[in-house]
């Protein structure tokens, strides 16, 4: 069995949305298969479905 891209995003990572840089960096807040709640900067909690969306892992502020 494969591994998904998503399942290596846990809940406390850093994350940036690769289309929208203006939302700034982003924690993950929970990660439950594909449905990812992310806390950015200037977007606030959003909802993003990991199969549509390849969010960037970052290193820690």
């Amino acid at each position: 069995m494969i591994a998904s891209p998503w399942s290596f995003i846990e809940p406390g990572q850093f994350v940036r949305h690769p289309t929208r840089p203006e939302w700034g960096l982003g924690q993950v807040q929970s990660a439950i298969g594909e449905r990812i709640t992310v806390n950015f900067e200037h977007a606030g909690k959003v909802l993003v479905n990991a199969r549509l969306v390849a969010l960037e892992i970052c290193d820690a502020p």
